[in-house]
C-alpha cells in the first residue's frame, strides 16, 4: 500500500504533467490564428479549422490505447513516453513552412492530450475508493493548461515577434513548449514511482477490452461528451463568438475565453470532492440540470426586429373625419392609436429583459370611405434584446462551472465500478469526450450556416443535456424499483460480482436520501 506522502507526490507530479500536456495540446488554437492574422501563412478558414482540430483528434483517439498501455505497464513510463514524444513533435513544428507541415506536427504533438487516460489510471491506484473522486478531481486541475495557453501564448508571441516586427520569431513558441515538457518530464520522474493494477500484466487484449461491451461505459462517455467535450469546444469557440457577436478584439475575446477555462478546471476538483461526499449520481443530477438551464437561457439571440402587431379595425363603415398620430375619427367615432415612442434603445445601458414596443400606423387619410372591419391602422411590434455581454459572460461562466463539476463526477464512477480497468474505461470515456472537443466546433459551424444564428450552438447543448438527464433518471428509477437480488440487472457481463457491492451502496444511500425528503 503506498504511503500518504508517496500518494500526494504522485498526485502533484501527475497534475503538473497533465497541465503541461494540456497547454501543448491546444497550442495550435493560438499559434495558427496568430500566423493567419499576421499573414505569415494564408490558410483559409477550413484549413485553420483542421489545423486547430487535428491535435484534439489525435489526443482523443489515442486515449484508449494509452489507457491499455497504462494498465499493462504502469503510468510512470507511459506518461514519460507521452511527454517526450510530444516535446519532440512540438520542437519539430517550429520548422513548419506550410499546411501539411503543421498538420503532421499537430497530429504528433496531439498525443499530449492522451496523457489524461494515463494519468487517471495511474493516480487512482494510490488512493482508496472513498478518496478517488477528490484525487482525480485534483488531477483534473491540469485542464487549466488550456486557460494558460489562451491567455499567455498570445502575449508571448507578441513579445517574441516584437509586436509583429519580427514575425519569424514565432518559431520560438513551439520550442518553449518543448522545453516546458522536458522540464516537466524530469520533475515527474523524480517525484514518482511506478505502479500498475494487480494482475494487469497478465491480461490479454481481449480481457482488457471486455468492459467496452458494457452499456454503462458508453453512458459515462455520453456524460463526458457533454461536460468535457463541451468544455474543450467552448474554450476555442468562444473567441470567434465574442468577436462576431459583441465586436471584441481577438485579445479581449481570448482573455474572456481564458476566464471561462480557468474556473472550469478548478471546479473539476470540487466535483470530485462532492462526488466522494454525496455520490456521483446526486452531483450529476444537478450538473445536467444546470447545463440545460444555462443553455436554455443562452439560446435567445441578440435581436432588433419589427413584426406585424395588433392593428385597429373600423367597427362600422363611414367616412374618415380626422387622422392624427394618436387617433382616427370615423363618422364621429374616435379610435385611439398607440404612438410610436423613442425606438433607439440605449445600448450603453444594461438591459436584462427584452424591450418590447408596440404602436399603430394609420393606413387611411381624411375623406376616405371605409367599410366595417376595414383595417384603419396597422400594428407594429418592435422587439429589442441586448443579450448584454456581462450577463452573457456570467451565464457562460455558470455553464463552465457546471461542466467542471461534471468532469469530476464522471470520473468518480470509473474506479468505483471498474477498479481493475481504470485505464481502459477511462480511455474510452476520454476518447468520447475528446471527440466532442473536435466535433462540436464543426457542428457549431454547420448550425451557424443553417440557421444564421450564433446562439444555435446552445441549442445543441440543451438537447444533449436533456438526453443525458433523462437517461440518468431512467437508470436511477429502474434501480430504485428493483429488489436487492435483482440489482444486478444494471450490471452486465463478467463484471457483475465486482460491481454489485458498489452499486448496492449507491442505491442504499440514494434511497435513504429520498425517504428523508419524503418524511420532511
Amino acid at each position: 500500500m503506498p504511503t500518504r506522502t508517496q500518494a500526494y507526490s504522485v498526485l502533484a507530479a501527475s497534475t503538473l504533467s497533465f497541465g503541461a500536456c494540456f497547454a501543448v495540446w491546444v497550442m495550435n488554437g493560438v499559434l495558427v490564428t496568430f500566423l493567419v492574422d499576421n499573414r505569415v501563412f494564408s490558410f483559409d478558414p477550413e484549413q485553420m479549422g483542421w489545423l486547430i482540430g487535428l491535435p484534439i483528434l489525435t489526443g482523443s483517439v489515442l486515449r484508449l490505447p494509452i489507457g491499455v498501455l497504462t494498465d499493462r505497464h504502469g503510468g510512470r513510463p507511459v506518461l514519460v513516453a507521452v511527454m517526450l514524444i510530444s516535446a519532440a513533435a512540438s520542437y519539430l513544428t517550429s520548422y513548419a513552412n506550410g499546411f501539411w507541415d503543421f498538420a503532421i506536427g499537430g497530429l504528433a504533438f496531439g498525443l499530449s492530450g492522451a496523457s489524461f487516460a494515463a494519468g487517471i489510471a495511474y493516480v487512482s491506484l494510490f488512493f482508496p475508493k472513498e478518496q478517488q473522486g477528490t484525487a482525480l478531481g485534483l488531477f483534473g486541475l491540469g485542464t487549466i493548461g488550456a486557460a494558460a495557453t489562451s491567455y499567455f501564448a498570445p502575449l508571448l508571441l507578441l513579445r517574441l515577434t516584437a509586436d509583429g516586427a519580427e514575425l519569424e520569431a514565432w518559431r520560438e513558441l513551439p520550442r518553449y513548449y518543448a522545453l516546458l515538457l522536458l522540464v516537466t518530464t524530469a520533475v515527474f520522474w523524480v517525484m514518482t514511482v511506478n505502479r500498475r493494477p494487480e494482475g494487469g500484466a497478465g491480461k490479454s487484449l481481449a480481457d482488457r477490452l471486455a468492459p467496452l461491451r458494457v452499456v454503462r461505459v458508453w453512458r459515462f462517455g455520453l456524460y463526458y461528451l457533454l461536460v468535457f467535450g463541451g468544455f474543450v469546444a467552448l474554450s476555442q469557440w468562444l473567441i470567434p463568438y465574442y468577436v462576431n457577436v459583441y465586436g471584441l478584439r481577438v485579445a479581449s475575446a481570448g482573455a474572456l475565453a481564458a476566464a471561462f477555462s480557468f474556473p472550469s478546471g478548478l471546479f473539476r476538483a470540487v466535483g470530485g470532492w462532492l462526488s466522494d461526499r454525496f455520490g456521483p449520481r446526486a452531483v450529476l443530477y444537478r450538473v445536467l440540470a444546470g447545463c440545460a438551464l444555462c443553455s436554455a437561457l443562452l439560446i435567445v439571440p441578440r435581436m432588433d426586429i419589427s413584426s406585424p402587431g395588433e392593428g385597429v379595425m373600423a367597427s362600422q363603415g363611414g367616412r374618415v373625419d380626422e387622422v392624427a398620430p394618436d387617433r382616427i375619427v370615423v363618422e364621429g367615432r374616435a379610435y385611439r392609436l398607440n404612438q410610436r415612442g423613442n425606438q433607439v434603445p440605449d445600448d450603453g445601458k444594461r438591459l436584462i429583459w427584452p424591450l418590447v414596443m408596440m404602436w399603430q400606423e394609420p393606413l387611411v387619410k381624411p375623406g376616405d370611405v371605409v367599410a366595417r372591419r376595414q383595417l384603419l391602422a396597422r400594428g407594429v411590434t418592435h422587439v429589442y434584446f441586448q443579450a448584454n455581454r456581462d450577463i452573457f459572460t456570467g451565464i457562460v461562466l455558470a455553464l463552465g462551472l457546471c461542466m467542471g463539476v461534471g468532469m469530476g463526477a464522471v470520473y468518480k464512477y470509473i474506479p468505483t465500478y471498474f477498479p481493475a480497468d481504470v485505464g481502459v474505461v477511462g480511455g474510452i470515456v476520454g476518447v468520447i469526450g475528446g471527440l466532442g472537443g473536435f466535433l462540436f466546433p464543426i457542428l457549431f459551424g454547420s448550425m451557424l450556416k443553417l440557421f444564421g444564428l450564433w446562439t444555435s450552438c446552445w441549442l445543441l447543448f440543451l438537447v444533449l443535456s436533456l438526453v443525458c438527464l433523462v437517461w440518468l433518471h431512467r437508470v436511477v428509477q429502474r434501480l430504485m424499483a428493483e429488489a436487492a437480488p435483482q440489482v444486478a440487472h444494471e450490471i452486465e457481463g463478467p463484471e457483475l460480482a465486482r460491481d454489485l457491492e458498489g452499486l448496492a451502496r449507491e442505491i442504499e444511500g440514494l434511497a435513504d436520501r429520498v425517504r428523508g425528503r419524503r418524511s420532511a
